[in-house]
């Protein structure tokens, strides 16, 4: 059977319900599209709610770019300050880059295009638009994330399919796409080290360093001891430790706002002549080379700004956007400029410009609160790689982890235990191979800047390819925004030697790893497809082998969400029996944050209903969270029994319509009784309320069959390359993705299923 055929067989609803909401099924996908738009995006969170998870992400998000004035200045000018004005023309940069990329770009348009954030949630909408996915992810089991209904053809709408065509046809863009989403994605994974080293060093080798007159090797050891308490603080979830550090960055923000303020007031106003762009021309005139060099430090007033994106599955965009408008950008913007003003007077103590310029009654205060803020800061990249790893497995582009979902109110909460703790000794290591911040922030800027230019080609695509905007504003923002992170990355570049090579090859382990496992996972999709058992095959079967049953109710996991997976005819031949109810059980992972528990399982029958054989898709969204196995099967039967009812009635309907039909085509001198009074002598087709006798022993045999009990038959498939595939594909599939494969957790325990009520059945894929 051909895998079209296949997939138009596997509509998720009965043929009765399949009737009744045809007409509809238009406006269904719309109410879904909105529901989950509505949920992602927070428009049913009422205010309260709103500004409670803004006063959180501002412990969560905004620790990572609001600890940037602990080391902008001393990264930007290292041979010190040779022109008073360049104080002016760095200040101007960034002002201006603060607004331009962070605000304008992030805050007010790219967190609007999300599935909870971060850059394969992107990818995910917009394989929800055009299938670019190199697993096929519209079929009919994907229905809730369906987008047709009839709109008017504009000039928008046939480029809009243009593209698509273009990006379903070429095999070479599909995978571009996808090499973009997981160097992202690596690159994300890194911050998530880098952060910490660069905010926590910072903050107390320069305080206590220029106080206590510290060596190098005793802050190494007290950023290491911080370090372990913060990984280690982790599995209390982002909602406790959101509240627990929200009110210590807002009083970050109150302080350095404040001094700011002051040294602006005490030092020199005049510096608000940085408003003047004309002072950013002049620095580059005036500088040249050293100049364009200069911006890989000015960057990092930026850094942490994909944090807000990668932590929308925490949060909502309203809280975002508040927490970024009221709290981080008035106080970082008078930091900046407080600093700046100090710099006029005190230039020689450009390389501590932020401890210098305290007033002396607050040193102490500010220093401990400082420290306290660069500890937060991590908690932004920690909590986005936490989120981004879950998306991505739930994707089929990360080995199996183990996520646990920290809070009941906010679903995108989650906390992965292998992360945290490799994320924790990577830290620790770099702490003491590092010792110059300086190299920390020349990777730091790589790894930001590269996301962020991703993110514009993505969003690129979301507006030409969904929200289909005016080609004038699709052409401004990728120049304006795509420009100056080019401009800003080159920089960065120009110091890969210098510390810059730790992001790439932080990325290039990671896009291996998610490389060669997203590679097989494609490869056991197209060959269980290709190698499913057909209605013909299961009847050879089951007359060869002589098929007998035994009592209880058996759920075969495959990975095949379509048709018989291939491991049922090897099990068959190893073994003739099988449960009196068997369900072949697919997850599939949808491209979106939430599924509803009304359309959580879809039904197909795999032979007659007597036969008790079933197919079941248990969908959930890369959100969702998993429910017990126990309270997993006890839905899914429920839902069976309702699919079983559903099917046996409109059977009986359907048959007593088409008997009715026969009578209205029999001519008139056939029959003594008018059609009229024989329609009358029908009887009513049965009801919910009064179900033939045979549908009500039916329950009763799927409740008797589940009081004896469910066994879990888990297919454990072994792949290998083809005999004759070459050297490459055979180490690549037997040895690496193997390898990946034994050290990461097994499929019982992503499931979570009882170990004392598991059957693996084994079987070689030669792909």
């Amino acid at each position: 059977m051909s895998t079209e055929v296949e997939s138009i067989e596997s509509v998720p609803v009965s043929r009765k319900q399949s009737r009744a909401r045809l007409p509809r099924i238009d406006s269904f996908f719309r109410e879904a599209e909105k529901v989950a738009h509505a949920k992602v995006h927070g428009a049913n969170d009422d205010w309260v709610r709103t500004l409670r998870l803004a006063f959180q992400s501002i412990g969560i998000v905004y620790g990572d770019i609001g600890t940037s004035p602990l080391y902008v200045y001393a990264s930007t000018f290292t041979d010190g300050i040779k022109h008073q004005d360049d104080i002016l023309g760095v200040l101007s940069l960034i002002i201006y880059s603060i607004v331009l990329l962070p605000m304008l770009k992030y805050v007010f348009i790219v967190l609007w295009a999300n599935d909870n954030g971060g850059t394969f949630a992107l990818y995910s909408l917009i394989s929800r638009y055009a299938k670019i996915s190199l697993v096929p992810n519209q079929q009919a089991e994907d229905v809730l994330v369906s987008n047709y209904h009839l709109e008017r053809v504009t000039p928008e709408l046939k480029r809009a399919h243009w593209l698509k065509e273009k990006l379903e046809k070429g095999l070479i863009s599909k995978i571009l796409i996808f090499a973009c989403t997981i160097l992202a994605t690596s690159m994300v994974m890194g911050d998530g080290v880098l952060t910490p080293l660069i905010s926590v060093i910072s903050a107390v080798g320069g305080g206590l360093t220029e106080k206590v007159n510290l060596t190098t090797n005793q802050v190494d050891w007290i950023s290491a001891a911080i370090f372990v308490a913060l990984f280690a603080a982790q599995r209390f979830g982002t909602d406790r430790v959101g509240y627990s550090f929200a009110p210590i960055v807002s009083l970050y923000f109150l302080f350095i706002g404040g001094i700011g303020l002051y040294n602006l007031v005490h030092y020199d106003i005049g510096v608000l002549r940085a408003f003047n762009p004309k002072y950013i021309v002049d620095y580059f005139s005036r500088n040249g080379k050293q100049g364009w060099i200069s911006l890989g430090g000015i960057l990092l007033c930026y850094t942490g700004t994909e944090a807000m994106f990668a932590d929308l599955g925490h949060f909502n965009v309203r809280a975002v956007q508040i927490g970024f408008s009221c709290a981080l950008f008035p106080a970082v913007s008078l930091a900046y400029i407080g600093q700046a003003a100090y710099l006029r007077k005190h230039p020689e103590d450009v390389a501590s410009t932020y401890y210098k310029s305290i007033p002396s009654p607050l040193y102490w205060p500010v220093f401990v609160v400082s420290v306290a803020a660069a500890i937060i800061a991590s908690q932004a990249m920690i909590s986005g790689a936490f989120a981004i790893v879950s998306q991505s497995q739930a994707l089929g582009c990360f080995p199996r982890v183990k996520v646990l979902h920290t809070s009941k109110k906010y679903e995108g909460q989650v906390y992965i235990p292998e992360v945290n703790f490799a994320l924790a000794v990577t830290c620790i290591v770099l702490t003491f191979l590092y010792k110059d911040t300086t190299k920390i922030g020349n990777a730091y800027g790589i790894a930001v800047t590269a996301v962020m230019f991703i993110t514009t080609i993505f969003l690129t695509l979301v507006m030409l390819l969904i929200w289909r905007t005016s080609i004038l504003w699709i052409v401004l923002f990728f120049i304006i925004f795509g420009s100056a992170e080019l401009i800003f990355l080159s920089s960065a570049l120009y110091k890969f030697k210098e510390g810059g090579y730790f992001p790439i090859a932080v990325a290039g382990l990671l896009m291996s790893i998610m490389g060669i496992w997203h590679y097989v996972y494609v490869k056991k999709y197209w060959y269980e497809l290709t190698h499913m058992v057909t209605k013909d095959k299961l009847e050879e079967l089951t007359k060869r082998y002589n098929l007998r049953r035994i009592p209880g109710i058996g759920f075969l996991y495959s990975e095949l969400a379509q048709g018989i997976p291939p491991i049922f005819a090897h099990l068959v031949e190893k073994v003739p029996y099988i449960h009196s109810v068997l369900v072949f059980v697919s997850v599939k992972n949808l491209p979106i944050p939430y599924v509803s528990s009304e359309e959580r399982f879809i039904f197909r029958q795999a032979g007659t209903i007597e036969q008790r054989l079933f197919r079941c898709i248990a969908r959930y969204g890369y959100n969702d969270k998993k429910e017990d196995a126990n309270v997993f099967a006890a839905s899914m039967i429920e839902q069976l029994k309702n699919y079983v009812h559903d099917e046996s009635l409109f059977a009986q309907t359907t048959e007593r319509q088409l008997n009715n039909e026969n009578i209205r085509e029999r001519p008139v001198d056939q029959s003594t009784v008018h059609v009229e009074e024989r329609l009358e002598q029908e009887p009513e087709p049965q009801t919910e309320q009064s179900e033939p006798q045979h549908i009500h022993e039916s329950k009763q045999i799927y409740e008797q069959e589940l009081a004896n009990g469910v066994v879990y038959l888990l297919g454990e498939t072994e792949v290998r390359a083809e005999p004759s595939s070459n050297i490459f594909k055979k180490i690549l599939v037997n040895y690496f993705y193997n390898f990946l494969k034994k050290n990461f957790r097994q499929g019982e325990k992503v499931l979570l299923i009882p170990r004392d009520q598991i059957l693996k059945v084994g079987m070689v894929y030669e792909i």
